[in-house]
């Protein structure tokens, strides 16, 4: 049972979201807001009830600053490998952030208080492996509030449903597409249906579908710019938003089928949705467009901390803003369509683009470790 009296404070804006149902992540973590109390101090004081982080956070926490070197220093005279050190570095942070938002774990029966880290982006399209190191990950963490992120490619559906069935709860990220969605959707049943069949208590399993925002608006937004008419310059920055609802559409429709209503009845936990990518690219868009106009009960809007704080300022929260517009968000495809934008092909431009710019990013990480390592060993 949920106690929401025993969560912190929220400001106005933030509490107006929890009331209607949306929980507020951090799209970030570092160890220097963990040693600095930088965490703490916004689960004190701005709400948030959970922490995303993944391969480009990671990046730019490891290349700002000096938090890592000990660390660093100390695994390099182990004589630790590269891979190791970035295991090692990444599961320690993921920890101490779980221990900081036990008390939230408990005082929401495990629905909030959580931490996503992700799986190696390099395996992607490689389903066995990825399942590999989703466990591995999992018993490093060891930590109940735990999410491992598995990437929506259609080889990471496997191992969607792979890790479920074991107990470990995911978070599914990249998902751009209401088809790759609805897949999604079906993975995570299908691992809670063989989870139960396995004897698992699979009411101390979770998810969340990780479904983007603002990368689809930039993209559409581009090839509306490139077509100019008034027609096309009247769609821009809508197509982010009707995407959104639309999932949340096919997310009542899943969730209200027999075939999970038995699995409720055991005591399956429903996989909510989670709007990441919302922060706003465009400045001529309100700054709080992806958190204001996407509020619906049971999900949760991971935000970048200037997003945060432009809700906290400014946000104006008036209940559901999702049930109830799904025929005016679908004439915003179709129209899109009409005008020759393929949904198709831009959904699958951006997932490809999304696990391309995490492994850039993870690559990146690589190279700093492995120069940070150089520079111990030659102390």
């Amino acid at each position: 049972m949920i106690d929401m009296a025993q969560l912190p404070t929220a400001p106005a804006p933030i509490a107006a979201l929890r009331e209607a149902g949306v929980s507020v992540w951090l799209d970030d973590l570092s160890r220097e807001r963990l040693r600095s109390g930088n965490l703490q101090q916004l689960i004190n004081t701005s709400g948030i009830v959970g922490v995303t982080t993944n391969p480009s956070i990671f990046q730019a926490a490891l290349a700002d600053g000096d938090a890592y070197t000990e660390q660093l220093t100390q695994l390099a005279a182990e004589g630790k490998t590269v891979d190791e050190v970035v295991f090692a570095l990444t599961t320690d942070d993921v920890r101490e952030a779980c221990d900081l938002f036990a008390p939230i774990y408990e005082a929401t029966d495990g629905v909030d208080g959580r931490v996503s880290i992700e799986v190696d982006p390099r395996l992607a399209q490689d389903a066995d492996q990825t399942a590999v190191v989703a466990k591995q990950l999992s018993e490093t963490v060891d930590r109940p509030q735990v999410y491992i992120k598995i990437p929506a490619t259609e080889a990471g559906l496997p191992a969607i449903t792979a890790t479920l069935a074991e107990g470990i709860s995911v978070n599914v990220t990249l998902i751009f597409s209401l088809e790759r969605y609805r897949a999604v959707m079906n993975a995570f049943v299908e691992g809670i249906e063989q989870a139960l069949t396995a004897g698992k208590d699979i009411s101390t399993i979770h998810s969340v579908a990780s479904f983007f925002v603002s990368r689809v608006d930039s993209e559409i937004d581009g090839r509306l710019d490139e077509i100019g008419t008034d027609e096309a310059k009247a769609l821009r920055g809508k197509a982010g938003l009707a995407n959104a609802r639309l999932a949340y559409q096919a997310y009542e429709e899943v969730f209200a089928t027999q075939r999970w209503q038995r699995l409720e009845a055991e005591g399956g936990r429903r996989q909510r949705p989670l709007w990441a990518s919302t922060g706003v690219k465009d400045p001529a868009y309100p700054d709080t467009l992806y958190v204001t106009e996407l509020v619906a009960d049971n999900t949760v809007n991971t935000m970048p901390e200037k997003t945060l704080d432009a809700t906290i300022d400014h946000g104006e929260v008036t209940g559901d803003a999702v049930t109830g517009t799904y025929a005016e968000s679908q004439q915003v495809l179709d129209a899109l369509d009409d005008l020759g934008i393929s949904y198709t092909e831009v959904t699958a431009k951006l997932e490809q683009e999304g696990v391309e710019k995490f492994e850039k990013a993870w690559a990146e990480v690589l190279g700093g470790v492995e120069t940070e390592l150089a520079k111990a060993a030659s102390k």
